[in-house]
């Protein structure tokens, strides 16, 4: 790999739990939940370009160049630091979109943070996480790649350890929309705070279930089918359905009955992010 070459993970996170304890005046929600990161990825590539360009190559099936969060959070850091060079940038993707895996700010922080290391900027965490902030708000998890019990819009962040267990996460064949889940009028919005630390376990709760589970028969499915085998969760707003399992063996013995009818895929929970590794093993 050449010096001003870069190939970076953008991996997947789960939300173990997740209760909204009420609406904001400004529309968001006001959220309690707990992430943790999947040993799976989309891939990144990055190279430097001298005349301050920034191309995506990859084409996305409905998204605009311009419109993609790695295309805005690369042109929103440049803009920022007032850095001269450009990028061009090219993904191979495996997240789902509209999945609940976080495939869309994952790419975002992977770009701040490739870029920041290519263009050799030296801003820290706290810089990159806030201005991840306003490209949406689970992109400060994935900029500091730490498992962590997140407040506020998801923004407030304690870091925390987790059990790591092997994952199977189907993916049912529908993108659900996050705008349309939480304005649903059934929603659940006044959840009781979690005050102790670290979060108590049975408190694996989400409160967007009910909700996409009458709207999407594939996720419910997903999650009854699931359900005959481990407890059976929904990731985010979803579409993505999970469950834990003690090892990587029982984990792909269930992922064989079910993945004929559903697409899915084991992975590895992981407390400290793909990408956080690969950066460690640069320095």
């Amino acid at each position: 790999m050449s010096a001003n070459r870069l190939v970076l993970p953008a991996p997947a996170k789960l939300n173990l739990m997740l209760h909204i304890l009420g609406r904001r005046p400004d529309g968001y929600h006001e959220l309690q939940t707990l992430f943790q990161f999947l040993d799976y990825a989309d891939e990144l590539s990055f190279a430097v370009r001298d005349d301050g360009v920034i191309q995506l190559h990859t084409e996305m099936p409905g998204v605009p160049h311009d419109s993609n969060l790695i295309v805005r959070a690369a042109k929103k850091l440049q803009e920022q630091s007032g850095c001269k060079q450009g990028m061009d940038i090219w993904i191979e993707k495996k997240l789902p979109m509209g999945g609940g895996i976080g495939g869309g700010s994952s790419n975002a922080a992977t770009t701040l943070l490739g870029l920041n290391h290519l263009w050799q900027l030296g801003w820290d965490e706290d810089r990159l996480a806030a201005l991840g902030l306003t490209l949406g708000a689970d992109v400060p998890v994935f900029v500091r790649g730490h498992a962590a019990f997140a407040e506020g819009v998801g923004e407030k962040l304690t870091p925390v350890d987790p059990e790591e267990p092997w994952y199977l996460v189907l993916v049912p064949q529908v993108s659900v929309s996050t705008a349309e889940i939480f304005s649903d009028p059934l929603l659940t919005r006044d959840s009781s705070p979690i005050k102790v630390r670290p979060v108590p376990k049975g408190n694996s709760r989400n409160d967007c279930l009910p909700v996409v589970s009458r709207r999407y028969p594939d996720v419910r499915n997903a999650l009854n089918l699931l359900g005959k085998f481990t407890e059976a969760k929904l990731t985010g707003t979803g579409s993505c359905v999970f469950g834990a399992f003690p090892n990587k063996a029982e984990a792909d013995k269930v992922s064989a009955l079910l993945t004929e009818t559903l697409t899915g895929f084991v992975a590895k929970g992981s407390n400290v992010s793909m990408l956080h590794r690969k950066l460690q093993s640069l320095l």
